[in-house]
């Protein structure tokens, strides 16, 4: 009991109860819990655009060489887009398969588009060319302050280590400074994480007192087949690729429990970003692929978004009898490959893609997104859980692929001699 007190996973899977319980038995006191949650989310947001600036920054000056980078980037975005198209087809062949939707016979004049007006105002009008212009800073600062967006800290930092090795010896100090602020950034997310079972608990409070277990019957059909695609997607596909990478999917789960209770109760893989980059070097990837994958995983690789995407839509036309063409379909898949990409790992923001991707299917009035508007919050730890091993996955591979995964640390974290844990 001692060895297991001493885990931050147990804490964590205590908070979780814990909120969930008052959250059902006193749904009051669980809803005003939500600031604590927020709050931890909060913090570690705060940190994580500096430490990705200075992650990715250092896993460029450390390769030495931009034709590294452009090598890993460029395998990095073939996986990205392979293993997101199959994400795409497998949750619209679910949704063909079980079909939730069917016999809901929902009158589309019923529904209250005012629920979902925040979240399509905005994303309905998002064009390519905005998407691209957005990666785009202000200013250099403005990437850290402004909008928080990864991809504006990504281009930074991919300019910036760019510089700096084309600099020589005389970036030298930069890059020594750059290594000392990355370790103060590191002790302060570990001192984070501390609080880590204080905001999943207060978070799943939340989400239980607020929407109450009695509004997921309704539309557990729904769930269910989202949550059983998703395991379908880890243990199956993400399975297969780590069989063929050298190691089990199931062990690599145990390996970062401790990550995917915190991601689960919080609902946001980007709370467990940085533990996870260092538990996969510990388990043999290499620390400069391990800067650039998972980065750019965060913002490109989103499995768990990607399949909630294709259910969600055809579900919405599924509940009011709307039957879509093949091409409509296939133009939802392709432009939710787009929409997908950016969205970030907090919760909710799967919600804003479905509404951006919705807006080039005018037959599925937008309306439709108050059908699952009260049971979003529940399917965001799903996508939160799938997006966050489908990042720690695709390190491991691409580490694989450029011949920089020591296999003797990878079997030994995977059987357990080597942690690799921050506790």
């Amino acid at each position: 009991m001692k060895r297991m007190t001493g885990h931050l996973y147990f804490w964590v899977l205590l908070g979780i109860l814990a909120g969930g319980t008052v959250g059902a038995l006193y749904p009051g006191t669980g809803a005003s819990l939500k600031p604590l949650g927020d709050g931890f989310i909060a913090l570690v947001k705060m940190l994580i655009s500096p430490i990705i600036f200075c992650t990715v920054v250092l896993g460029i000056v450390g390769s030495g060489d931009m034709k590294k980078v452009g090598r890993v980037g460029a395998k990095a975005l073939l996986y990205f887009e392979l293993v997101s198209t199959v994400a795409l087809a497998l949750g619209m062949a679910a949704m063909h398969f079980f079909q939730p939707g069917k016999g809901l016979n929902i009158d589309p004049k019923t529904l209250d588009p005012i629920a979902v007006g925040t979240y399509t105002g905005a994303a309905a009008h998002q064009s390519t060319v905005d998407f691209l212009l957005h990666m785009i800073p202000k200013t250099f600062t403005d990437a850290f302050t402004g909008s928080g967006d990864l991809l504006q800290v990504l281009l930074l930092a991919i300019l910036f280590g760019y510089a700096l090795i084309h600099l020589g010896k005389a970036g030298r100090s930069v890059h020594v400074f750059i290594e000392e602020v990355s370790g103060i950034f590191f002790a302060m997310m570990a001192t984070v994480m501390k609080l880590a079972p204080i905001g999943a608990g207060a978070a799943m409070a939340f989400t239980v007192g607020k929407y109450g277990i009695d509004s997921l019957k309704s539309l557990a059909a729904l769930m269910g087949t989202f949550y059983f695609t998703c395991g379908l997607f880890v243990l199956l596909v993400l399975g297969a690729i780590a069989a063929m990478s050298g190691f089990s999917i199931v062990r690599f789960l145990i390996y970062i429990k401790d990550e995917l209770l915190t991601v689960l109760g919080t609902s946001s893989s980007e709370s467990a970003l940085v533990p996870l980059m260092q538990k996969l070097e510990a388990m043999g990837c290499s620390k400069s692929v391990v800067s650039l994958v998972v980065p750019a995983g965060y913002s490109f690789n989103l499995d768990g978004t990607n399949i909630y995407l294709t259910m969600a839509a055809l579900f919405i036309a599924q509940a009011l009898n709307i039957d879509l063409t093949i091409t409509q379909e296939l133009t939802i898949l392709l432009v939710a490959m787009l929409t997908s990409k950016g969205a970030a790992g907090v919760a909710g923001s799967g919600f804003i893609t479905l509404a951006a991707t919705l807006a080039v299917v005018p037959t599925i009035p937008a309306a439709g997104l108050a059908l699952i508007l009260g049971i979003d919050r529940f399917m965001s730890e799903a996508r939160a859980l799938t997006n966050f091993i489908g990042n720690g996955v695709a390190a491991t591979v691409i580490s694989k692929w450029e011949g920089e995964l020591d296999t003797d640390k990878l079997q030994k974290a995977m059987h357990g001699v080597e942690s690799g844990s921050l506790n």
